[in-house]
């Protein structure tokens, strides 16, 4: 599959979602919804008062005939939700008042839908920060089997010189500030499905200042321990670091730093050390290298659950609900 949102359309009519937004009167929120109705493919639920949300939408001329709209303070199967939500957080001790608290939030209410089934994705972080669209998620969706830990990817893409899209993938810039060897080879297979999804046929580099140990110190060994831990729980994967990125991307850099490599000077898929790395590492390719960047898209959940930049516009909104909602066909 080549990257492209028509591919993503295209399966999701074949396989309809559903997509919870949590700021359902934001008018980015409204713009991406009224688009998303004018086809069949994906069915909003936009959460808040909806009176408030109609008013919003008719004031800005959004139609979002279609979609639905729940308020969490009138939803017919509350009792049911805050019923589970107790049980789900049992440990903790919540009762059913604290319960209803909760769940007047609608990054909470939100997640609970999806977790009651009612939607199959979510999509928040207009006005919530990262952590509040994760922390639910993570407290009641949690991880999948197997995995410790959520992670992110962002997907970069720019048109070359011959029409044809370049596809990249980056991984971990905006969750785990400092992941251990075990946590990146997690994030390592996460970040390859993600790219799989996108039409990469995944090359994996574990990123450093050092090749092939020509630096020294813990973040080397780190990456090197990684790389080694990665190639055994994933041995169909190609696989190479630790590498500096000039000899992953560069065929010519490759042939004098990574001789024989299958993976060097053509990595597609990258693999940070910590996130101060992979946070501008991605930036930069954005800013500077003129590359379209997706994301951050949150790996390693139970569900489809994503999050926006606060600094979002609509078209960003609507790319990131069909990515979102593609995903879940994954799940």
């Amino acid at each position: 599959m080549s990257f492209g949102f028509g591919d993503m359309i295209q399966r999701l009519k074949k396989s309809p979602k559903t997509i919870v937004f949590t700021e359902g009167s934001d008018p980015r929120i409204l713009e991406a919804a009224s688009r998303l109705l004018a086809s069949s493919f994906l069915t909003p639920i936009l959460l808040g008062d909806q009176a408030e949300i109609e008013a919003a939408a008719e004031e800005a001329g959004y139609n979002i005939r279609g979609a639905r709209v729940i308020d969490p303070k009138t939803y017919e199967r509350l009792d049911e939700m805050v019923e589970l939500f107790c049980e789900l957080r049992k440990s903790k001790g919540v009762t059913p008042e604290e319960a209803r608290g909760i769940l007047s939030k609608t990054n909470y209410f939100g997640t609970m839908l999806v977790k009651m089934g009612e939607a199959q994705a979510l999509l928040g972080g207009a006005t919530y920060s990262t952590a509040d669209t994760v922390r639910p998620a993570l407290q009641l969706i949690k991880t999948k089997p197997g995995n410790s830990i959520v992670s992110s990817c962002f997907i970069l893409v720019r048109q070359s010189a011959t029409g044809e899209n370049e596809v990249l993938a980056m991984a971990d810039c905006a969750i785990n500030i400092d992941p251990t060897e075990d946590e990146l080879v997690e994030i390592c297979g996460e970040a390859a499905n993600c790219a799989r999804v996108f039409g990469i046929d995944p090359k994996v580099a574990f990123l450093s200042y050092s090749t092939y140990g020509s630096g020294k110190g813990p973040t080397v060994d780190k990456m090197r321990n990684a790389t080694v831990k990665a190639k055994a729980k994933y041995p169909d994967l190609p696989i190479d670091g630790e590498m500096q990125f000039d000899a992953a991307v560069s065929p010519r850099v490759a042939r004098t730093k990574c001789p024989g490599s299958d993976v060097a000077g053509h990595a597609n898929t990258f693999i940070f050390p910590d996130i101060n790395a992979g946070n501008i590492g991605y930036k930069a390719a954005q800013r500077m290298g003129h590359f379209d960047a997706y994301g951050p898209i949150l790996l390693g959940l139970n569900a489809s659950i994503n999050d926006l930049s606060r600094g979002c516009n609509a078209i960003e909104v609507y790319s990131m609900a069909i990515i979102t909602a593609a995903l879940a066909i994954e799940d």
